[in-house]
């Protein structure tokens, strides 16, 4: 009898072998450990405060002194880009949990209990059809001055940020990973387990979710991509993170008014948000392949 551990290490062998392969995701994967390292190292590679002004050299172009430039205040645009892509990568990441998590578990209960089935998936359909960015805006506005008294202005714009990102764009998700459990519940290996008296739970975490974890894990690398544009079209709008704690979205917006004088105010985020988006786009194009058995010709796993 084979040994389950070694099976394991051979398929996730298979899987990186086969990402390794795709050339677009490695690039994919290669450019966003390097945005990710660039922005989590920043302080240390480039030891300029991002708020600190230097007035006599305001709105200046890239130099040796300032690579990006500077904003009309002379702060150091080098440094706002590092500090905001650690907001917006943290944006990012988080709301995609939770609505990777929301998602998931939402499709698994429409798809496992016939009951909740209806009732979820209409639910869904509303979400669906209210519109995404007028939702957001009036949640942020709801919301903003309560959250910042409690806990703090930074702290409750964020809480507010992802939780708000997080509860309107878990819909996809659900729908997707309900379509996989209601073919994976009536295969074989799931109707022989509820017959042998297998706990609901355990055909559940032990059979279910190891057979849909391929769009899980393609939904959760897109929605960081997603997560991430909603973050930067909130701050854009003047609803997200303030002025004085930068993102790529809001140096977005605080430079588009300086866009005809000084086009490297938005060129920098602009290009941090492109090619983040991108590189998480083609990771998930990648991880889609490596995980789904029928695109790689073996049999699924059990």
């Amino acid at each position: 009898m084979a040994d389950p551990l070694r099976v394991s290490h051979g398929l996730w062998r298979d899987i990186l072998r086969q990402f390794m392969h795709h050339k677009g995701a490695v690039f994919g994967a290669g450019l966003f450990a390097a945005i990710v390292i660039g922005v989590l190292a920043g302080p240390l590679l480039w030891d300029v405060a991002p708020d600190a002004p230097d007035f006599s050299a305001r709105n200046a172009g890239p130099s040796a002194a300032h690579p990006f430039g500077t904003d009309q205040l002379g702060r150091d645009l080098l440094a706002q880009v590092l500090a905001g892509g650690r907001i917006s990568l943290s944006v990012g990441l988080a709301a995609m949990v939770l609505s990777v998590g929301l998602g998931t578990l939402v499709g698994v209960a429409a798809g496992v209990f016939r009951r909740l089935d209806g009732p979820l998936m209409r639910l869904t359909d509303l979400f669906l059809s209210l519109p995404l960015l007028p939702l957001l805006l009036v949640i942020v506005m709801l919301f903003r001055e309560a959250l910042s008294a409690s806990v703090g202005t930074n702290t409750g714009i964020f809480l507010l940020v992802v939780i708000a990102i997080g509860v309107t764009s878990w819909m996809p998700v659900a729908r997707i990973v309900r379509a996989d459990v209601l073919s994976v519940r009536e295969r074989e290996f799931v109707l022989a387990a509820r017959a042998s008296g297998t706990t609901q739970m355990r055909i559940i975490t032990r059979h279910i979710l190891p057979n849909i974890l391929s769009p899980i894990v393609v939904s959760a690398t897109l929605g960081i991509a997603n997560a991430i544009i909603t973050e930067s079209a909130l701050s854009f709008l003047g609803l997200g993170f303030p002025s004085d704690f930068p993102t790529w979205g809001r140096l977005l917006s605080d430079g588009v008014v300086y866009l005809s004088e000084f086009p490297w105010r938005v060129f920098w985020p602009g290009l941090m948000i492109s090619l983040t988006v991108l590189s998480v786009n083609f990771m998930g194009d990648g991880l889609r392949d490596a995980l789904d058995p029928r695109l790689r010709g073996r049999a699924a796993p059990l």
